[in-house]
């Protein structure tokens, strides 16, 4: 086994650890209206906060408001509350669901995909992109 560059038990990795177990509830509301891979949607939403960018998760756009069917209109992601991640920045203020065993471990040991987007197809699978363009086509193709 090859040996860190710096111990395991720094602030920032234990900071790290901390944020990623933050990370497994909303991951296990996920899990129960997705078939995509856990490990890839921990990926997409850890990529997104280290780059700064909004998670626009969609159960966090309904949460607290009404229950998630899948389906998330315009006006729910333009409602202002504590917990909608298409308009704060980084993690809702608690979890909106309680995590499953494997939401935690994908939370804790996420795939590394270049990934930064995904959408839930009608079919329940997803497809996952790169860029916001390859994104877009995928929104028109999947789910108009």
């Amino acid at each position: 086994m090859a040996r860190a560059s710096r111990p395991a038990t720094t602030l920032e990795a234990q900071e790290r650890r901390f944020a990623l177990t933050l990370l497994a509830p909303a991951l296990a509301v996920l899990l129960l209206t997705t078939t995509a891979p856990l490990v890839y949607l921990a990926w997409n939403s850890l990529h997104r906060l280290d780059l700064g960018m909004p998670l626009q998760s969609d159960p966090t756009a309904v949460y607290g408001v009404r229950a998630f069917a899948g389906k998330v209109s315009k006006q729910d992601i333009m409602r202002k509350t504590p917990y909608n991640t298409y308009l704060i920045q980084g993690l809702p203020p608690g979890p909106i669901g309680n995590p499953g065993s494997d939401a935690i471990e994908a939370a804790l040991a996420p795939a590394s995909t270049g990934y930064l987007y995904f959408v839930a197809k009608k079919d329940g699978s997803h497809f996952f992109s790169a860029t916001l363009e390859q994104h877009n086509r995928a929104v028109r193709k999947y789910l108009r």
